[in-house]
């Protein structure tokens, strides 16, 4: 596909099979959200989620755990930077986005329920801590408390909402430098094994690199958690296709989420090699775009969130993907990969 004209046509086609309505504010309760995705407004039928980017962010703060807290910058000057991109990727075709920001690094649900609300796009949010960057963004009593405190904590957050907000997560994010894994990184992973058990909260681990996802999964086996709870996040910074191939044929979801007009060729090689391997059905692919950057003047260069919809989408048909592999790598694998659903090795599941 080449030429405005035709991009064009396949945006508008594009945008109108995602034309679907946006559910209403209000929290609803943590059991009603079985089978569903839980956005920052509530749970949403899978059917009805659409287009989905599964690694975007709205805002950061790269201060630290130690120093984070309120007042660090003016929601209303970050509302009205990011509602243009926000509404940028609905006209372009975006119905739904997961927002990775974690705690101690800049989450905001108030903030994400506003936008949501403004742009017609579903945001989720998360629960679960960042382990990667050497534990700056790691609160200290991570360090001190077992998996199962930890894993209590993220439950918390998803059975009472986040911060007295009433905002439920609808994943887990998590993050872990390169391995062989440390103790404390595989204490992160085992607990939030443990949480997905008790909430069906898929888990996105920011991931160092191929020896990292690999290590991820033998936690998982030991807490008797099938590879598809869990997105391998990064995976495009592994440069050995055959860890992507491995994970995936496990049953996990292998995510390249650096799309961008830097690397939009070699992401294009990524997803045809998985889809060489008949393994398209476990690949995410997102943008890890956004970003506006707390301390920065004016948040900084936000990255927009429409390249992969207007750019990279026709670049994967015109390497030989269809309309059905398109439309399974953007609505069908997001909605499967994060809908609310304990997948445990004993139920026979995402083996």
């Amino acid at each position: 596909m080449t030429g405005g004209t035709s991009r064009r046509g396949f945006l508008r086609g594009l945008s109108a099979a995602a034309a679907l309505p946006v559910l209403s504010s209000g929290a609803a309760g943590a059991s009603a959200a079985d089978g569903r995705v839980m956005s920052v407004t509530g749970p949403i039928e899978p059917a009805r989620l659409g287009v989905t980017l599964p690694h975007e962010h709205v805002l950061v703060d790269f201060v630290g755990a130690d120093k984070i807290g309120p007042g660090r910058y003016d929601a209303d000057e970050v509302f009205r930077t990011m509602l243009p991109h926000l509404r940028r990727a609905r006209e372009v075709g975006c119905r739904a986005m997961l927002e990775c920001t974690p705690a101690y690094l800049g989450r905001d649900p108030r903030l994400l329920v506003r936008l949501s609300d403004a742009s017609g796009v579903r945001l989720v949010t998360n629960t679960g801590y960042y382990g990667a960057a050497g534990n700056k963004y790691l609160p200290a009593f991570a360090c001190d408390e077992g998996a199962d405190e930890l894993a209590a904590r993220w439950l918390k957050e998803w059975e009472e909402g986040i911060e007295g907000t009433g905002v439920r997560p609808g994943f887990m994010k998590i993050g872990v430098d390169g391995g062989p894994l440390p103790e404390l990184h595989r204490k992160l992973v085992r607990a939030a094994a443990r949480a997905h058990k008790r909430s069906g909260l898929t888990i996105a681990c920011h991931t160092g690199d191929g020896k990292a996802a690999l290590d991820q999964l033998a936690v998982l086996k030991e807490e008797g958690v099938a590879p598809a709870a869990w997105v391998w996040v990064h995976a495009n910074s592994e440069r050995d296709p055959a860890i992507h191939l491995e994970a995936a044929r496990a049953g996990g979801w292998v995510e390249f989420d650096g799309v961008g007009p830097r690397d939009g060729g070699r992401h294009v090689q990524l997803v045809l090699n998985l889809h060489r391997h008949s393994l398209l059905g476990r690949v995410l692919i997102s943008q890890d775009a956004g970003w506006y950057n707390v301390g920065t003047a004016g948040g900084g260069e936000v990255r927009p969130y429409d390249y992969l919809l207007t750019h990279f989408l026709p670049a994967l048909k015109e390497a030989g993907l269809t309309d059905r592999d398109v439309r399974q790598l953007t609505v069908e694998n997001p909605r499967e990969a994060f809908a609310v659903r304990a997948r445990t090795l004993d139920a026979g599941r995402g083996n």
